[in-house]
């Protein structure tokens, strides 16, 4: 499981360093996709695989929207691996889709790590006020409780 969110700067060539806490978790080879809210993701291979075949079971390639939706989930994603310094290279193309500069944030999300240019990743921080109300939003009321989280 990925969790925490680490700051990191990329260099000029497009590599950006993937934390040590984050690599234990990737596999030798992963996938590169971009995600949602203009974000990218990293799947560890056998992730990227069990979620392929969960939306290929969920999914009618011969249904418009939901051909749309894997045209667009699909198209730019690449499998690759870490260099021998623990750095990712993001190709030009993923950067600008999602408008990343220099300043990137990781941020584990259970399954996957989200790659966030670092102004919009702080642009969804929520307060703490916001945190509770989703909750009590996602969760209500009478199912709230420790077991629930």
């Amino acid at each position: 499981m990925f969790m925490g969110e680490y700051t990191h700067n990329m260099d000029k060539k497009g590599r950006l360093i993937i934390p040590s806490k984050l690599r234990e978790d990737l596999s030798e080879n992963f996938v590169i996709t971009r995600g949602l809210d203009n974000c990218l993701f990293l799947y560890p291979m056998e992730e990227w695989e069990r979620k392929s075949e969960q939306l290929r079971r969920k999914l009618n390639p011969y249904n418009k929207k939901h051909n749309q939706f894997l045209r667009n989930f699909f198209k730019g994603s690449a499998e690759v691996m870490l260099d021998g310094n623990g750095r990712l290279l993001l190709s030009r193309r993923l950067m600008d889709q999602v408008a990343i500069e220099q300043e990137v944030v990781l941020a584990g999300q259970y399954e996957k790590i989200e790659v966030w240019p670092a102004d919009k990743y702080e642009a969804l921080n929520e307060s703490p006020d916001d945190v509770a109300a989703m909750a009590e939003d996602l969760l209500g009321n009478d199912n709230f409780n420790d077991e629930a989280l």
